[in-house]
């Protein structure tokens, strides 16, 4: 079959209200409505070091003509974060397992350190979590990038230039990795992307910080829309239709075929 690739708005790097550190009222509807306000075709959730908030995020994005990326934010032992993009809820949420028994046993107040809320697309609370998500994982950067690769991940280092949480704050370098693009607030020095493709992300908290720093990807829009109607479909259709988008999104990171914020005219 031939594919015709085309411009579309993605971000890869949002927060729900499972976040400690999100707001409450950022439910994965919210983020999926928010992203169709602002354009976006794609778009990923990506919670600290956890998936639990992806099934209901698929099915609003489905229901919102998003195509959707089930991701994790999560934070190694130097508390450097990465993005871990899964083409499946299913793939996230295995992955998320694997990194709640590296995710230390602390004394956790809702009150002082926020809430954990899990829910569906309805924005029905299912559970709240009573383990603190926010903390760093006990396994370094290097075996983070390569255990997530090794689950099916793309790998994508979070806001390299940020003075905190990034690669250059907690390690002063960016070393080599299984990458399959690197993520920045502002145009980074080259010495932070390491030859690979870099991207814009809101690393939305709040409602209205949604699509903020959105990025172009050059992507067939067929393969959107059949991630969109995988999504709503669920089971094996989902997991064909996410897979597909996953190599389409990682082939367009070895092209090179984004546009980040800044190259976009944006902030």
């Amino acid at each position: 079959m031939t594919r015709t690739r085309a411009w579309h708005l993605a971000d890869f790097h949002n927060h729900s209200c499972l976040s400690p550190c999100a707001s409450l009222e950022l439910s994965p509807s919210l983020l999926a409505r928010q992203a169709r306000g602002k354009g976006l075709k794609l778009l990923a959730l990506t919670d600290h070091n956890a998936a639990l908030n992806c099934p209901a995020f698929a099915r609003a994005c489905a229901r919102e003509g998003v195509a959707p990326l089930a991701g994790i934010e999560a934070s190694s032992r130097e508390e450097v974060h990465v993005l871990c993009l899964f083409g499946s809820p299913e793939q996230a949420l295995a992955f998320g397992e694997r990194l709640l028994g590296l995710l230390p046993e602390l004394p956790y107040d809702p009150e002082k350190l926020g809430d954990e809320a899990v829910v569906d697309e309805a924005e029905n609370v299912l559970e709240l979590c009573d383990r603190y998500l926010g903390a760093a994982l006990d396994i370094d950067f290097d075996a983070l990038c390569a255990e997530a690769c090794g689950a099916g991940a793309l790998v994508v280092p979070a806001h390299v230039d940020r003075p905190m949480f990034s690669v250059s704050s907690q390690l002063g370098f960016l070393p080599p990795g299984p990458y399959a693009a690197v993520e920045a607030m502002r145009e980074p020095l080259p010495a932070l992307c390491g030859g690979c493709a870099v991207i814009s992300g809101s690393d939305a908290h709040v409602p209205e910080h949604v699509g903020r720093r959105a990025f172009e990807i050059d992507i067939d829009g067929e393969i959107l829309e059949a991630a969109i109607v995988g999504a709503g479909a669920g089971g094996g259709a989902a997991l064909r239709a996410g897979e597909e988008l996953l190599a389409a999104v990682r082939e367009a990171f070895d092209r090179k075929a984004v546009l980040p914020s800044w190259a976009r005219g944006g902030a």
